[in-house]
């Protein structure tokens, strides 16, 4: 039984582009997970007719919700786009997942669980217990020398804040100012990780075994990777600047 308005618990919020081969079996799945858990796809105007697909679908799932966009405006945008949706809707909790099932579904109520103890649960590919299969020992290395950088550069303990699969509590979202956010790509991960920690919520990393796509095609790009190296150094000179300021301050007291 579907539950009033203001006590929907949680929901999954899903960017799609050209992902039609794949996202009828990843929205079955990932409804089956909790029958209380509704489903937001936010597709950019996918060519390949993603979007009609699940417009099909919702028209008899009540749990599954399309967000069309009218083009290509990036995944950033995306997730901005269905948390403001979904906070003017009154969910709870907000869930991200890729839509190629990288994630498996049923790591979904593990991450919903996490979400009792901490503001913000990651499906982590970098702690005890978590796992990476069918990528090239590049790209592996890429991902993992992008997070230590971003540990080092930013000063938070998160080991994985580049996934894509991760819980959100209302309040984090409510308390971040999303409007001021314009990051995209994986340096929209990093940036939202990393205000929720300094906001002080708990922030808990959960092992997944992340497994590359099975169908469509990936969205990386050098631009995608330009940026994050980019605005992470940016983000940590700032906070080295404060830092210095603060304790400048203090002196002159």
């Amino acid at each position: 039984m579907q539950l009033p308005d203001h006590h929907r618990p949680a929901l999954l919020v899903v960017p799609t582009y050209n992902e039609a081969e794949g996202i009828d079996l990843l929205l079955d799945r990932a409804l089956a997970t909790d029958p209380t858990l509704e489903v937001l796809v936010v597709d950019d105007g996918s060519p390949d007719g993603t979007g009609a697909l699940v417009a099909h679908r919702a028209s008899s799932e009540e749990r599954l919700h399309l967000l069309s966009r009218e083009s290509k405006l990036g995944l950033g945008s995306a997730y901005l786009a269905g948390f403001r949706y979904g906070l003017a809707g009154g969910y709870q909790l907000f869930l991200e997942m890729d839509a190629d099932l990288s994630h498996d579904p049923a790591d979904i109520t593990r991450l919903i669980e996490a979400t009792r103890q901490a503001g913000l649960a990651i499906g982590s590919r970098y702690v005890e217990g978590g796992a990476i299969e069918g990528w090239s020992s590049s790209r592996h290395l890429l991902s993992l020398c992008a997070n230590r950088y971003s540990r080092a550069m930013l000063g938070f303990p998160i080991r994985d804040s580049t996934s894509g699969f991760r819980c959100y509590r209302r309040e984090v979202l409510e308390a971040v100012n999303l409007e001021s956010i314009d990051s995209e790509g994986y340096a929209f991960q990093i940036d939202l990780a990393y205000r929720a920690w300094k906001l002080g919520f708990d922030v808990v990393e959960i092992p997944i075994t992340f497994k590359e796509r099975r169908a469509g095609r990936s969205k990386m790009s050098t631009n995608i990777i330009l940026e994050g190296v980019f605005r992470v150094t940016t983000w940590g000179i700032q906070s080295l600047l404060r830092r210095l300021g603060e304790r400048l301050e203090r002196i002159r007291r």
